[in-house]
């Protein structure tokens, strides 16, 4: 990765880094959720869509979330 890639990436980073680490609280989870169901909404069943792989690894993030956090029924 180059120098300027690697800029690049760093500031992606910090607008997507939200949406790609556990939350810490309650609010944070049910802003990511919010953000998987937008996308979920835009990208539908499209893998070939650009944000499909950010859909899958966000919802990555909400099922671990889930499991570590949130009861079973």
């Amino acid at each position: 990765m180059t120098a300027i890639e690697l800029e690049q990436t760093a500031s992606a980073w910090e607008t997507l880094r939200p949406f790609l680490t556990m939350p810490q609280s309650e609010a944070e989870f049910d802003r990511l959720v919010d953000f998987l169901n937008t996308l979920i909404d835009t990208v539908g069943e499209d893998e070939s869509h650009p944000l499909a792989s950010l859909m899958d690894a966000v919802g990555q993030v909400v099922e671990a979330y889930e499991e570590r956090f949130v009861p079973e029924l």
